[in-house]
């Protein structure tokens, strides 16, 4: 670990991890934008990410948003990382209090978190829009349950218990940030005396707006690439996250 991060880590005793894709990229898993990211998958589907990934375009053209969505954003033989492995062990200490992420895809409690803010909501929670039944991710993925109303073979999950539609509990474009998990994690962050920033270039909003109750003593920001908070932060380490927060 770095030996600056270390020292602030020692002195602390109420960390938050705010977290975004880049710590998710060190276990395989593209980056919005990057090469490989989601904007590669303009070329099969003639739309931007943005729009395939909506509310609206969820709800108008069902099956073409499950088809692109299993494609691009389900990443099921994935591994936790140094970076998600360390911050477990720092809850484990008694030294993290929460991790707040804007990641889906639910690698921080594979590693051990349990105090886990996910903002963005995750890929392994699925919910019938019509009852409410839950449902986890090798329901949605399982063909049996992609029947269309014609007995073809579809994309879209539909609910065993009334036959209504399963949508990923992931916050699309267009909705809102679940408020109880916004709530949660501006405390945590507000309450917090060291906030240690990951991964993220913070130019996504609302989340990164979510600085801002930070009142502690040390902010600690860790990206590849500067961010425009990088001259608010005590300390400033321009690396991979796994190779900074790996003990």
């Amino acid at each position: 670990m770095n030996q600056d991060l270390k020292k602030i880590i020692d002195e602390s005793q109420n960390i938050v991890f705010f977290g975004g894709a880049g710590v998710s990229t060190e276990s395989g898993i593209p980056d919005f934008r990057s090469e490989n990211g989601l904007y590669q998958a303009r070329k099969n589907y003639g739309r931007s990410p943005e729009e395939m990934l909506s509310h609206s375009f969820f709800i108008s053209h069902t099956e073409t948003f499950y088809d692109y969505y299993k494609n691009n954003l389900i990443y099921r033989d994935v591994l936790p990382n140094e970076a998600h492995k360390s911050l477990a062990k720092l809850e484990e200490q008694g030294k993290l209090k929460a991790v707040v992420t804007q990641n889906i895809d639910g690698l921080h409690q594979l590693a051990g978190s349990k105090k886990v803010y996910e903002l963005h909501g995750s890929v392994l929670r699925n919910y019938c829009k019509s009852c409410g039944a839950f449902y986890d991710l090798d329901y949605i993925l399982d063909p049996a349950h992609c029947i269309t109303k014609e007995g073809k073979q579809g994309s879209t999950p539909i609910c065993d218990q009334c036959g209504g539609i399963v949508k990923p509990d992931v916050v699309l474009y267009e909705e809102a940030l679940n408020d109880d998990v916004v709530n949660q994690a501006v405390e945590a962050i507000a309450d917090a005396d060291t906030l240690i920033v990951g991964g993220t270039s913070l130019v996504v909003y609302p989340a990164a707006g979510l600085l801002n109750y930070f009142q502690g003593k040390k902010l600690v920001l860790i990206n590849k690439s500067e961010t425009a908070y990088d001259s608010r932060a005590d300390l400033v380490i321009h690396d991979s996250i796994g190779n900074v927060l790996g003990f």
